[in-house]
């Protein structure tokens, strides 16, 4: 699906919530993001390119990628895992999107928002991480410069949520 009017992605994949334990106090720090979003929950996480309905077992539980689309510039995970009647608190969320260029795009940035912490890959290359518990705001986060590939890449997000909401957005900027 062709991006908003002002950039944002808008199909996801996402993977059912994973569940994880986050205390009440906890602090969102880089460390324990990345403990938690770099952790090894599913065989291949940061190369799988799923379709909608697939299936991956994590710690003894079946969980199914779901295709979703936003409603406007941002994907609702708290709203996703309701739905589903599935916890929305103390998980980890998946998404994956195909970003599908003409041609070579060079001196681009991702720009991302995310409530709260996440990591942001874009090709197998980790570019932006968003810590601590955050309220999502449209470009909160801003990659270094990238090239995106001339045909398809491959943008992955990870984002834990603790107690509250939980929603993400993200669009490719140029210097315009």
């Amino acid at each position: 699906k062709a991006p908003n009017p002002d950039g944002f992605m808008q199909r996801w994949l996402l993977l059912e919530p994973i569940q994880v334990q986050v205390r009440s106090n906890q602090q969102l720090t880089d460390s324990f993001v990345q403990a938690n979003l770099k952790k090894e929950y599913f065989p291949n996480q940061f190369t799988v390119i799923p379709r909608d309905g697939d299936k991956v077992n994590v710690g003894g539980a079946e969980l199914m990628w779901r295709a979703v689309d936003a409603t406007g510039y941002n994907v609702n995970l708290f709203h996703f895992a309701t739905g589903l009647k599935k916890p929305a608190y103390n998980a980890v969320y998946w998404a994956v999107t195909i970003v599908n260029c003409p041609q070579e795009v060079r001196s681009v940035r991702l720009s991302v928002g995310s409530n709260p912490a996440s990591i942001w890959w874009v090709n197998g290359k980790e570019v932006i991480a968003l810590y601590g518990d955050r309220h999502m705001l449209v470009d909160d986060g801003v990659s270094k410069r990238l090239t995106l590939n001339k045909g398809e890449n491959v943008v992955r997000a990870a984002v834990i949520n603790s107690p509250g909401l939980s929603n993400m957005c993200a669009r490719f900027l140029d210097d315009e």
